[in-house]
């Protein structure tokens, strides 16, 4: 699974409005020719990411290239169970990226449109927001 080496702090703030905007950065084909873009706002967790990767490449058999445009930075807490309340925030549980609309999550070279299409959205079921499969132009 994905998570970082290093971070400068253990524990994020949680943001006080999530679903805004649209993406601003990952939102063009860079490397592949296929990909598959989300359509809603989402936390995607790094097993999620892994779920999907692994969808991909057991669909694709070592034909073609894949990209993963998106990595888990934010680290999520939890607290353990049965605590009482106060007694400070958790520990870091597991990490998540941040899906905005309009957000490349994999990209797919060297294999039909087909192939890549139906890879990419049999990956899309297994994320937690809306995806669309796109192609180059």
């Amino acid at each position: 699974m994905l998570l970082p080496k290093k971070v400068k702090h253990r524990r994020w703030h949680k943001p006080r409005r999530m679903n805004k905007g649209v993406a601003t950065r990952i939102n063009t084909i860079a490397f592949g020719s296929y990909a598959i873009v989300s359509q809603t706002h989402s936390w995607v967790s790094s097993r999620q990411i892994e779920a999907a990767r692994r969808v991909i490449t057991r669909y694709i058999r070592r034909s073609g290239k894949m990209w993963i445009r998106i990595f888990p930075d934010r680290p999520v807490t939890r607290k353990g169970s049965e605590m009482p309340m106060g007694k400070g925030k958790g520990a870091p549980d597991h990490y998540v990226a941040t899906v905005k609309p309009g957000t490349i999550l994999f990209e797919l070279e060297g294999i039909t449109e087909e192939k890549a299409r139906e890879a990419l959205i049999l990956s899309g079921h297994k994320l937690p927001v809306q995806v669309k499969f796109i192609k180059k132009v």
